[in-house]
C-alpha cells in the first residue's frame, strides 16, 4: 500500500518553529494527510564552534590535542543531538494537542535543500517559517533560505509569518498565466481551502481579456462550490495586494513565484521577495 504524500514542516530552534508547527497541523488536518516535522542539523555550524589550535604547539602535543578536540566535537554533537530530539518533541506534543492523530518528527545532519530536494516525491505541500533562528539576532525580515527553497522545489510552499491562525479568507493573486490558473485549479480540487470564501484579485495593468481571465478563475472556482469575490484593482501590484489584504481582512494569501531567473532577480529586483515583505499573512507560493 502506498504511503499518502505528506505535509512536510521544516523547523529550526527559534521560537517561529511554533508558528510553522501550528500552520503544518491545520494543513495537515485539512488534507487528512500525515504530517512529519524536519529539524536540519548542520554539522558545519559545529565544526566551526571548535578551536583548533593544533598548528601552535610542538608536533608531540599535538596527537593529544587533536584527540581532545575529537571528544570535545563528539560531545558537542551529542549535546545537540539531544537538544533536537527534546525541541522536536515539544513540537510534536503541540501538533497533538491541535489535532494531528500520528505528527512523525525526524532530525538529520545535512544541506536543507538537498533534504527538501530528494524528500519531494513524497511531499504533497512544504511549510516553512519566513524568518529562521538566524532572525532571532539580525532581525531579517525574509530569512534567506526562503527564494533558495521555492525556486529549488516544485511542489507548493505554504510560507509562514510571525504568527499564524486558522484562514477564514483566502486571496488568488491573479494574472490570468499559466501559475496562477493552475493555483486556481488547485484550489478548485485541494480540500486546503474547502469551505473558506475566496478573492481571486488582479492587479497592475490592465489587460483586454482581464474581465475573461477572472469569469473563468469563478467559473472554476464555484463549479466546486466555494464562494467567489472578483476584484479588477489596476496600480502597483505590491501595494494594490498589500492593501486589498488589510482592506478586506484576508488570512491567506495564494500567488505565484520567482517567475524570473536568479540574475534577474538580483538586478531588478523581485517581486515575489517584495510581496512577501508587504504582505503580512501566510502565503502559499506555486512555482
Amino acid at each position: 500500500m502506498q504511503t499518502p504524500a505528506k505535509v512536510l514542516a521544516c523547523v529550526d530552534q527559534s521560537h517561529f518553529a511554533d508558528f510553522v508547527t501550528d500552520a503544518a497541523a491545520w494543513a495537515a488536518r485539512q488534507m487528512d494527510a500525515p504530517l512529519e516535522l524536519l529539524h536540519i542539523l548542520d554539522r558545519e555550524k559545529e565544526v566551526a564552534l571548535g578551536k583548533d589550535h593544533s598548528g601552535a604547539i610542538g608536533v608531540n602535543a599535538q596527537q593529544n590535542l587533536l584527540t581532545e578536540l575529537a571528544d570535545r566535537d563528539e560531545s558537542r554533537s551529542k549535546a545537540n543531538r539531544e537538544r533536537g530530539r527534546e525541541f522536536l518533541n515539544a513540537l510534536r506534543e503541540r501538533a497533538l494537542k491541535l489535532g494531528v492523530a500520528t505528527p512523525d518528527v525526524r532530525q538529520r545532519y545535512g544541506d536543507l535543500e538537498e533534504t527538501l530536494v530528494g524528500a519531494e516525491e513524497q511531499v504533497r505541500l512544504f511549510v516553512l517559517g519566513r524568518r529562521g533562528e538566524s532572525a532571532e539576532t539580525t532581525q531579517r525580515d525574509l530569512g534567506r533560505n526562503v527564494e533558495r527553497m521555492v525556486r529549488s522545489l516544485s511542489k507548493p510552499i505554504l510560507a509562514v509569518t510571525d504568527q499564524f491562525s486558522e484562514p477564514k479568507r483566502v486571496l488568488i493573486a491573479f494574472d490570468g498565466g499559466s501559475m496562477t490558473r493552475r493555483g486556481v485549479e488547485m484550489v478548485a480540487r485541494s480540500p486546503l481551502f474547502r469551505g473558506l470564501p475566496v478573492h481571486v484579485l488582479m492587479s497592475g495593468k490592465p489587460r483586454r481579456d482581464s474581465e475573461k481571465q477572472l469569469d473563468w478563475a469563478r467559473t472554476k472556482l464555484e463549479e466546486a462550490s466555494f464562494e467567489v469575490t472578483l476584484a479588477m484593482i489596476p496600480g502597483d501590484t505590491e501595494r494594490v495586494i498589500a492593501h486589498y489584504v488589510q482592506d478586506q481582512a484576508i488570512d491567506m494569501l495564494l500567488m505565484g513565484a520567482y517567475g524570473h531567473s536568479p540574475l534577474r532577480s538580483l538586478f531588478f529586483g523581485s517581486k515575489t521577495t517584495d510581496l512577501l515583505r508587504s504582505a503580512k499573512v501566510p502565503t502559499l507560493l506555486l512555482r
